[in-house]
């Protein structure tokens, strides 16, 4: 079945899920567990598999789980790559946080419950590999990660053990205890004895944290009345909604533990996409309605925008903004198949769009308001780039512009000064995969090299020198004649010219042709760098009535220069950046340390306001330092720590 009208039992829309969370945590595991769990197993196929292992592709599956359509978008677990999962939660109707028992990484989640609260998106979080908790408490667990949330974070099951192995789950709603069995649903068994008091006691704080919502509830709180799971299930599901609170769920995606009961909470949890279309603020009724949240240039293929179809239905042929649809695709599984419509709700490729970028709102006449689409993060690593061959630099400027499309977190910076196209990023991952994807998908071989740094020089104290320039060679000859003075201004005043001639030594006509030149010296200076902030005083000269020009003066002028700035004691200048350092509290010193140990000048820290526990800590560093600045900070932080830049000023370049 292709068609959504026939795909979708009892009418029911496609909804979408985010899977979301650090990498390492078992996200695409997940997936191909949900995928087979509903019995759309997915295709491994050996480039999907490094591209996995590397947490660099998005992948999006469909399937159908008791008649529900569903949409599974996988995002990549690398930081630097969290462009992607933004524009995943642009588009979703809930975020599936996909996290590790150990308390220790729950550091890693804040960053995604940020982005998260951010969309205003519904969550759950599914505590993966619980099956090697350990001697970790659950309770500990979910201290460590309600420490990163805003939302409060409630339990939804707790663990059953066996001779130290979690082996199930009791369902605190339910209060049916199970016990896992690999590759098949879980077992209904009699609750342990040795877990009943646990259970209670998880059960009555889900039952307080659900009452601060629900009047009924908090009446039977208050009252010590046991809720039914009833009681607790219509708060849940509306708190959930609402975005209110995130429920906790376990398994291990790898063995299908706890797979089953997650679809079975996400089908009953999950908002519709008319919910979410109304929460962007989309009316039901009018013309069909999309948004592209991916780009994806296929080669021979074409380019494909996949989109998420807010209100109506398109069908392969129609037109949007302009644009005839080229062919409809599909993902069961995860393995593309051709549709001859899309319904509301669906998740789909649509071909031939080249005119769409990422974000953009599609509809018939092109008129549809724009929907809100996340801003890409300022680049944070960047790589010089230069082709191979020559003859490729005019594919080059379009295959970068391709790049630039599929993935808005990268940047294109035509750098005139320094003669340097760069590529600018999230990272060296991320800029390694963008390398590859310029040989893979482009047939561009390119050599990377650290960018220029944009050193400048002046001076430090003033200088006159007097030049002549005669030169005859038949005819009219060559002559002028000027004395300059050069001399520091303030930082970040510029350069200025001024004329002092009294009594007509140099002829009104000629003094723009010297203040000319003299600009025009600056580009390089005796260091060889751009020189700025001085000003350039012509105080006295000669001319002659035949041989004088503005080409004569100009050639005088940057003979007074060249020597005046050498006697003026140049010095070399590099750009200081003001920094911003986000990092985990645990992590500030060692991101001091990293800033003083390249000649950061630190400013201060504070707690980032709505960040708990995690620190801001302001530095001035020079741009020489910064250029590899996030691979070290990344290693330090376990690869949570980045940073924004923003130049502050030049000054003086000092030795390290």
């Amino acid at each position: 079945m292709t068609d959504s009208a026939s795909r979708q039992a009892g009418g029911a829309m496609p909804r979408a899920i985010a899977l979301v969370g650090p990498q390492g945590s078992g996200k695409s595991t997940l997936f191909d567990a949900l995928l087979t769990a509903a019995g759309s197993p997915p295709q491994r196929r050996a480039a999907d598999a490094r591209a996995r292992a590397m947490g660099t592709a998005m992948r999006i599956g469909h399937c159908s789980f008791m008649g529900d359509p569903w949409a599974l978008l996988d995002c990549p677990g690398s930081v630097e790559f969290a462009q992607d999962v933004a524009a995943a939660l642009a588009v979703a109707d809930l975020a599936l946080v996909v996290c590790e028992p150990n308390p220790a990484r729950a550091a890693a989640l804040a960053p995604v419950f940020r982005a998260i609260e951010r969309a205003g998106l519904p969550a759950m979080v599914f505590v993966n590999k619980a099956d090697m908790l350990g001697d970790h408490r659950i309770r500990d667990t979910l201290a460590a990660l309600q420490a990163h949330s805003r939302r409060p974070l409630v339990l939804r099951q707790v663990p059953i053990r066996s001779h130290g192995a979690v082996t199930g789950y009791v369902d605190l709603v339910s209060e049916r205890a199970y016990r896992w069995r690999r590759g098949e649903a879980s077992e209904i068994i009699r609750m342990p004895d040795d877990v009943a008091a646990r259970e209670a006691e998880a059960r009555a704080a889900l039952a307080e944290t659900l009452a601060d919502h629900d009047d009924a509830l908090l009446e039977k709180v208050v009252e010590d009345a046991i809720p039914t799971p009833d009681d607790l299930y219509r708060p849940l599901h509306a708190d959930i909604a609402a975005g209110a609170l995130d429920a906790v769920l376990l398994g291990a995606a790898e063995k299908q533990h706890g797979v089953l009961r997650l679809w079975k909470a996400l089908r009953h949890d999950v908002p519709g996409p008319a919910v979410t279309a109304a929460r962007l603020g989309i009316v039901p009724d009018g013309e069909p309605v999309a948004q592209v949240f991916r780009s994806v240039h296929a080669g021979h293929g074409g380019k494909l925008s996949c989109v998420r179809i807010w209100r109506g239905a398109l069908k392969d042929g129609a037109s949007v903004n302009g644009a005839r649809i080229g062919g409809i695709t599909r993902y069961p599984g995860g393995e593309p198949t051709k549709a001859t419509e899309a319904a509301q709700g669906d998740v789909v490729a649509l071909g031939r769009l080249d005119a769409a970028g990422t974000g953009d709102t599609l509809a018939p006449s092109g008129t549809a308001a724009a929907l809100p689409f996340p801003a890409a993060p300022a680049p944070v690593y960047a790589l010089a780039i230069a082709t191979e061959d020559r003859k490729d630099d005019v594919r080059l400027t379009a295959a970068l512009a391709r790049l630039a499309e599929e993935d808005p977190s990268l940047s294109i910076i035509h750098d005139a000064e320094a003669g340097q196209i760069l590529l600018a990023g999230q990272g060296d991952i991320h800029l390694l995969h963008a390398v590859a994807r310029l040989a893979e998908a482009h047939g561009l071989r390119v050599t990377t090299a650290r960018p220029r740094i944009a050193f400048k020089e002046t001076i430090r104290h003033a200088a006159r020198h007097h030049a002549r320039h005669r030169r005859q060679t038949g005819g009219h000859g060559q002559f002028a004649d000027v004395t300059l003075e050069v001399a520091p201004r303030q930082r970040g005043e510029g350069f200025a010219f001024e004329d002092r001639i009294v009594g007509g030594a140099v002829p009104r006509k000629f003094i723009p042709a010297v203040g000319e030149a003299a600009e025009e010296a600056t580009r390089r200076g005796p260091l060889g760098n751009p020189v700025v902030d001085i000003t350039v005083t012509l105080h006295d000269g000669a001319f002659h009535s035949v041989d004088s020009s503005d080409m004569a003066f100009a050639t005088a002028t940057r003979m007074a220069m060249q020597e005046a700035l050498s006697k003026a004691e140049p010095v070399v200048l590099e750009p200081v950046d003001h920094v911003t350092i986000l990092v985990p509290q645990d992590g500030t010193a060692a991101a001091q340390r990293l800033l003083s140990g390249r000649r950061g000048q630190i400013l201060g820290y504070a707690e980032k306001e709505d960040w708990p526990g995690w620190d801001e800590v302001q530095a001035l560093v020079p741009e020489a330092e910064l250029h590899d600045l996030i691979i070290e900070l990344r290693s330090l932080t376990m690869g949570l720590g980045t940073y924004t830049r923003r130049f502050d000023h030049l000054a003086e370049a000092r030795a390290r």
